[in-house]
């Protein structure tokens, strides 16, 4: 499962947000299609034989593919025993598929091919989030535990006054609730409801037969496959990742000492101590992944937000589907084409009454051209109006590429497609809400708010980062062998105090499988892109406001209507991953390197304000 063909969480494959649906493919109706093969012959390999292979792969890839994507639609959609069946089936087919176009890509491997035709192998090579033996007990193994976690994970449920509730409700309550004891108690209900004993033993098969798969392919092991996929060898790759967080961790820890001040003195020493850790379940998010529902808790100056997203959106009327509309149109304000009516028709906008579904936020393209659709339990607040725009973004990059060969048809790397939407939402600025009537242009914060602003932002963006680099950290760690089942745990929370800081409310025991509580570890869903996300959506900003003759505070710029931005940004979403992703990066900012400098340009203001607000506190944990 993995980049080209079914991957229950990223031809299809989910890659959760948000996650979003790649269109792929799979094995025929019962996967007995042989494929096109070149083992039967003696005579040498040659760059004709290559070609001829890789197009019948597309070929197959194109033609089951909408049938792969259709099922997960359905699986997610109507969560019950048939549809898991018909889901664990179809991946296991599309595992065994992925596999053996992965196994027969490795004998071109000495040819002198031209670098498209190469890039092409390559994908089919590396490009399987988890691969199993070419063995199809194996594969089916591996679907029948993919599928169960990622089903025990939508399916939790946690009782709370004698009513059963499922994850969405409980995110909510994290975000709202400022009462710790509830707090500990929804925090470790959650980490209950999923079976974690179940699941750490499923993930722990898991492993070993991913494993086996990617030695099969010429890896060490999964993680050096993962880190494979972006143009570079692979330690380079992990070696690249810190030097982008050393560069963006300064600030991190400032704001975590900010934070915790004003958590002490919210609930005192014996809930939060002035030192040390934060207690996770404090955060205002599930996973303490980010920050954002405590503006009123950590803002700085006054410490009232400039305006409440989440009451301009309920005191203008506005509903789900209304806010999924209005972040279509900043799309088409920047020259792009509207959403075909069909994404209206079949996109699943809020959460039925009736059935359980899978609530995380996705985009899907159902069948590699212009079937386009969200899945989003969406509530009208401000975290989701912000994530409306972000599945979006996948959307119209699906849309900008379809052109591309099928193994093309997918983001410059896997941090450009999650940071398109992302992007975009950095232009949630003041004035974009005024231009779109949502606030009053009297009503518009001058100067005086800008580090009431920049707060909000940092306490959703900055406090993310640390989160984002640990989770695949752990990852990596556990497919290496570095980690063993018996410290999945243990190592699970050491790694969140070193790079968060971060401390549960209450002990865990020794059965506990707290990274299970996290839809991408439950689902398999690679994390380092959002990290990567984090870091390209402000290059991107930044470079949009340059094109567009922005003179103000990066943080004030919105591209909002500018069509020559949205002329130069289409042209990298349409190369796909036609070309390295260095290129792609280059033909919108016009350098080639990935760089956290642009974030310590959109903060520093609030930077300079920490740092000197912090002077003499014991920051650092």
């Amino acid at each position: 499962m993995g980049r080209l063909l079914m991957g229950v969480a990223s031809g299809a494959l989910l890659m959760g947000a948000g996650i979003y649906f790649y269109q792929g493919a799979n094995e025929g109706d019962a996967g007995t299609q042989a494929g096109p093969s070149t083992t039967s012959s003696d005579a040498p390999l040659t760059v004709a034989d290559a070609e001829a292979f890789v197009e019948g792969a597309e070929a197959e890839f194109r033609e089951f593919g909408e049938f792969a994507a259709r099922t997960a639609w359905v699986q997610n959609n109507f969560i019950t025993h048939d549809t898991n069946w018909l889901l664990q089936r179809m991946g296991a087919q599309s595992t065994a598929m992925s596999v053996r176009y992965a196994t027969e890509a490795g004998q071109y491997a000495d040819l002198d091919l031209p670098a498209s035709l190469e890039r092409k192998l390559t994908a089919l090579r590396a490009g399987i989030t988890l691969p199993s033996p070419n063995d199809p007990a194996a594969a089916a193994r591996m679907s029948e535990l993919t599928t169960r976690m990622g089903s025990s994970y939508s399916s939790g449920l946690m009782e709370i006054d004698d009513e059963m509730v499922d994850h969405n409700e409980l995110e909510n309550i994290m975000r709202t609730s400022r009462d710790p004891e509830f707090l500990a108690h929804v925090w470790n209900g959650w980490r209950e409801a999923y079976d974690p004993e179940a699941m750490a033993q499923d993930y722990s098969e898991m492993v070993e037969i991913a494993n086996q798969g990617a030695r099969d392919l010429g890896y060490d092991n999964l993680a050096q496959m993962w880190l494979s996929n972006y143009d570079m060898p692979a330690d380079e790759m992990e070696a690249e990742v810190e030097r982008l967080w050393g560069q963006v961790a300064p600030f991190y820890e400032e704001l975590h000492c900010h934070v915790r001040s004003n958590l002490n003195e919210l609930y005192g020493d014996e809930v939060q101590p002035a030192t040390g850790a934060i207690r996770a379940d404090l955060l205002g998010n599930m996973w303490a992944q980010g920050w954002g529902s405590l503006s009123d808790v950590a803002g700085v100056g006054s410490g009232e937000s400039a305006y409440n997203l989440n009451d301009l959106l309920v005191n203008n009327g506005y509903t789900a589907h209304q806010m999924v509309e209005v972040a279509e149109t900043f799309f088409t304000s920047l020259g792009l084409e509207p959403l075909p009516e069909t994404f209206w028709e079949r996109s699943l906008i809020t959460q039925p009454r009736d059935r359980q579904v899978a609530c995380h936020a996705s985009a899907w393209n159902l069948d590699s051209v212009d079937d386009l659709r969200i899945k989003m339990c969406t509530l009208v607040n401000g975290t989701d109006f912000v994530t409306v725009h972000h599945e979006l973004g996948h959307n119209f990059y699906q849309r900008a590429y379809n052109h591309q060969d099928l193994l093309f048809q997918t983001g410059a790397n896997d941090g450009f497609h999650e940071a398109i939407g992302d992007f975009i939402a950095l232009s949630v600025t003041p004035e974009y809400l005024v231009q779109i009537g949502l606030l009053n242009e009297a009503d518009m914060p001058g100067a005086d708010a800008d580090l009431s602003l920049l707060m909000d932002t940092a306490l959703d963006k900055i406090a993310f980062l640390p989160f984002a680099v640990m989770m695949d950290q752990w990852r990596w760690r556990v497919l290496r062998g570095e980690i063993q089942p018996d410290e999945y745990n243990s190592a699970w929370w050491e790694l969140r105090n070193s790079y968060q800081g971060i401390t549960p409310p209450v002990e865990r025991p020794a059965d506990a499988f707290d990274p299970g509580s996290k839809y991408h570890i439950a689902n398999n869903v690679p994390y380092l892109r959002y990290f990567l996300s984090h870091i390209l959506q402000f290059q991107f900003h930044q470079a949009a406001c340059e094109m567009a003759g922005w003179e103000g505070p990066l943080h004030r710029c919105s591209i909002y209507g500018n069509e020559e931005v949205g002329e130069r940004f289409n042209a990298m979403m349409e190369l796909g991953a036609s070309q390295p992703w260095p290129d792609a990066l280059e033909a919108f900012t016009g350098t080639r390197q990935m760089d956290g400098s642009a974030i310590t340009a959109y903060f520093q203001p609030l930077m300079d304000h920490l740092r000197e607000e912090n002077e003499g506190r014991s920051c650092g944990w």
